[in-house]
């Protein structure tokens, strides 16, 4: 018998009374398996977008706190009827927002990050036999505000919570049975994955995979916290995420991952200067705006062109500031593109496998995808390609990588 399990469910496991029941039911079966259990809880289905896209029906620019203060709604809709639910069914039950759980977060608001975790009320909940329902995606700040994590939060304070309070797994319930190759939306011939390391999936979080948030899996990785991801509606086996095991060397790549929600920037003929890259880019870590991908051209006649990508839905707060940046450095201008994805493929074995990258090359230019930019770490590479070209190329690379067998 474990001692403790923290358990996580996703909106979709949520999203309405006969699914939360059903949660329930998953929860007072792993009582039986382990001592004490705490619950991380996302908001109902779709209701976080349901709530923003209010908030964008008021005004064109919500106040952040106040996005905060309305986007940690959603989470205490959650706990409270799940904690309902449970206590219905004769098991002891108690519901926490981030806060009460003694959840600290930083700035800003809308991504802030877990400084600390103080779980006082959570400990003394468990010492009286009581299972512990947590809202995901919140914590307080400094100013003792509610402030939320950023998409995909829920999974990080279910991480962080198990490293905090030392549990033997973290259970991260979904509606997909595991992780697999690539989306099955996409790709038929996707598989589930039994096993996976920290850093294969750390670079599927970071370069568009939904089923884990890349923070979360940072955290599991230096606190070693052994995370499965499983489905709310089957019994069958997830997928463990740990740390690496020898066989996944064998495997030159494990999936291939892509993300829609990308725009390629370029900032034309900056001037050949030291340090104008740090204006560019300290310009937009000021905003706290996330770049990824960058290139920047030879230098020509004194100047030079820098590209790079950031999320879609940047692109507003990014333009104007970008705009402003380049006259101020005496640039050429700002373009933009908004039809471009991102495709990688991701793999340990990579390390230990030349000429990946000139297969994964080839395998797109059979389909006639032309490459716009290249990235590349140990592990992973990724391509900014047309939007266009996303489903055929994950199908392209999926075959040739052989993830169908």
């Amino acid at each position: 018998m474990m001692d403790l399990i923290v358990m996580k469910f996703g909106g979709s496991s949520v999203a309405n009374t006969e699914k939360i029941l059903n949660a329930a039911n998953r929860i007072i079966e792993n009582k039986k398996k382990a001592r004490r259990i705490v619950v991380v809880v996302s908001a109902p289905g779709d209701m976080t977008d349901d709530l923003i896209e209010k908030a964008n029906e008021i005004t064109e620019k919500p106040n952040e706190r106040e996005m905060d203060m309305l986007l940690a709604t959603g989470e205490q809709i959650s706990i409270a009827l799940l904690s309902m639910a449970i206590n219905n069914k004769s098991h002891d039950s108690i519901s926490f927002t981030g806060p009460q759980a003694g959840i600290y977060a930083g700035y800003p608001h809308t991504k802030a990050r877990i400084t600390k975790i103080m779980p006082v009320k959570i400990l003394q909940a468990l010492k009286q036999n009581k299972i512990v329902i947590v809202a995901g995606f919140q914590g307080l700040n400094p100013n003792e505000d509610i402030t939320t994590l950023g998409r995909g939060g829920s999974d990080l304070t279910a991480v962080a919570l198990a490293a905090a309070l030392k549990a033997d797994l973290c259970e991260i319930y979904t509606d997909v049975t595991g992780v697999y190759t690539t989306d099955p939306r996409v790709c038929s011939a996707a598989t589930k994955i039994d096993q996976i390391s920290y850093d294969e999936m750390l670079e599927m979080a970071g370069s568009g995979a939904q089923v884990m948030q890349a923070r979360s899996i940072e955290v599991a990785k230096k606190f070693n916290v052994i995370i499965e991801v499983k489905s709310s509606f089957s019994k069958e086996k997830g997928t463990i995420i740990s740390g690496e095991v020898k066989k996944m060397e064998e495997v030159v790549v494990s999936s291939v991952t892509f993300d829609r929600n990308q725009v390629k920037m370029s900032v034309l003929d900056l001037p050949d200067v030291p340090g104008i890259a740090a204006k560019v880019f300290g310009g937009l870590a000021k905003e706290n705006i996330n770049v990824d991908m960058i290139i920047q051209s030879s230098a020509r006649d004194g100047f030079n062109d820098i590209s790079f990508t950031i999320s879609r839905t940047d692109l507003k707060k990014t333009l104007p500031l970008l705009r402003k940046l380049s006259k101020k450095l005496k640039a050429q201008g700002v373009i933009y593109d908004d039809k471009v994805a991102k495709v990688s493929i991701v793999g340990v074995g990579m390390k230990s496998h030349p000429g990946v990258a000139s297969d994964m090359f080839n395998y797109l230019s059979d389909e006639g995808v032309n490459i716009h930019m290249i990235s590349t770490s140990e592990i992973k590479i990724s391509c900014i390609i047309n939007d266009k070209n996303v489903d055929k190329s994950v199908k392209a690379l999926h075959s040739g990588f052989k993830l169908d067998k």
